[in-house]
């Protein structure tokens, strides 16, 4: 299997497509929600319209037919007249001034009408606009109606109001009907573009999934054409009887090279950070033992649990003794190492780093600007973040430049603290 089909960036690729697959899905069905509701009040506005156009039209038609003579209301030509034949529900309410109104020619049958409180509601209403009414109410033997009411005038006051009534549930069925075939339509369409937002981004993709396979390609052959070499000329250079300084060189370039090879793969994801728990105060002491010019450094150590990587907080604190050796004055200078819980210091005895510069030191591509610099502090600040820590340049009390990477620690351990001074000496 492919090393980086495993890879925590090609894991990251594939939430991302997700995510964007969620994202592209997810923004789809807002719209078609959006539009759909649009679409649904639409429907149902122009349905009640249509309703209320066609009842109300045909109230005020029929109230037109009847008249009123000498007191006498001439219900007549609703027998012959087409509008009263085409309606499903017809009645006539009729009233004297101040009294409650009667209902004459129901069709089909009085309880196809509203209960008497709502048709004496109806009517007051008629009197009070003066004009055609319209109403929701249910009939006596159920189901909803949509009703309009038009005033016969009786001289100069309304005598009559012709009452037409029609069913919702067939408009309200045929609504009911579109609310489902918009939401199975929607449904579908959110489902298609899921699909394609996933094929899509696939393809997008492709090319990223390509370029980190040839990248952890390239990382994998680079680590074997640089240690091959670099081992071989550690033989050579021991077999030789090669100078110390030779020998430390090689050391160097080699330490170099697998610290550059593991940042390359951790920050292009071809790697995880494994964290776990480990004695600083034990790491910092061996780092230190195993530098060539270690003899004028010094360790003062507490014991201190961290969880980190230890490759890669053993080359942090590897970089700040270095470079203090290298920028904290003339060869062989003291330096000193102190861990406490949370805190590695180094500290030196040179110039100093000026105010102004302490922070550009610790960027990339700062190799060397001035006293105590050095590009190992950039990777010293890339592995305190990776830590969830920070690293920083201080002023030394007496003199001096205090180096200071602080780290969360866990429960420190139960033993005591220990303290080794001296050239060269380092705790176990």
């Amino acid at each position: 299997m492919n090393r980086t089909d495993t890879s925590p960036a090609v894991a990251r690729l594939r939430r991302t497509r997700r995510l964007m697959t969620l994202l592209f899905a997810s923004t789809t069905a807002a719209c078609l929600v959006v539009l759909a509701a649009v679409a649904i009040r639409i429907d149902s506005a122009s349905r009640r319209s249509g309703l209320d156009h066609e009842v109300g039209s045909r109230a005020a038609g029929l109230s037109r037919a009847v008249w009123f003579d000498a007191g006498v209301l001439h219900l007549e030509p609703l027998r012959e007249d087409e509008l009263a034949q085409g309606a499903q529900v017809l009645a006539v309410l009729q009233a004297a001034p101040g009294k409650t109104p009667t209902v004459r020619n129901v069709v089909p049958g009085r309880s196809s009408l509203p209960d008497a409180d709502r048709l004496d509601e109806v009517w007051h209403r008629v009197l009070d606009e003066q004009g055609t009414v319209q109403v929701s109410a249910s009939a006596t033997k159920g189901g909803r109606l949509r009703w309009a009411a038009a005033p016969v005038w009786d001289d100069d006051r309304i005598g009559a109001a012709v009452l037409v009534g029609t069913e919702l549930a067939r408009s309200e069925h045929d609504h009911d009907l579109l609310v489902r075939w918009l939401a199975l339509g929607c449904t579908a369409l959110v489902c298609c573009a899921a699909a394609v937002g996933h094929l899509l981004s696939g393809r997008a993709m492709r090319p990223a999934l390509r370029g980190l396979g040839r990248q952890e390609q390239f990382l994998a052959e680079a680590a074997h054409e640089l240690r091959t070499p670099l081992a071989t000329l550690r033989l050579v250079v021991e077999r030789n009887g090669s100078s110390d300084e030779a020998l430390r060189l090689v050391d160097r370039l080699s330490r170099l090279v697998t610290g550059l090879l593991a940042r390359a793969r951790l920050e292009s994801g071809a790697q995880r950070m494994e964290l776990v728990p480990l004695r600083l105060d034990q790491l910092v002491e061996t780092t230190v033992e195993e530098l060539p010019d270690h003899d004028s450094v010094t360790v003062t150590t507490e014991p201190v649990v961290v969880r980190g990587d230890p490759d890669l907080l053993a080359q942090a604190v590897r970089n700040l003794v270095e470079n203090a050796q290298r920028h904290g004055g003339p060869a062989g200078s003291p330096v000193e190492v102190g861990v406490t819980p949370g805190l590695v210091t180094v500290r030196d005895h040179g110039d100093g780093v000026p105010l102004a510069d302490r922070e550009r030191v610790f960027a990339r591509g700062v190799t060397g600007t001035g006293p105590g610099t050095g590009a190992g502090l950039a990777i010293v600040r890339w592995v305190a973040g990776l830590h969830h820590g920070t690293a920083r340049l201080t002023d030394a009390p007496g003199g001096g430049l205090l180096a200071e990477l602080r780290l969360p620690t866990d429960a420190p351990p139960a033993s005591s603290s220990s303290s080794h001074e001296g050239p060269g000496t380092v705790g176990a």
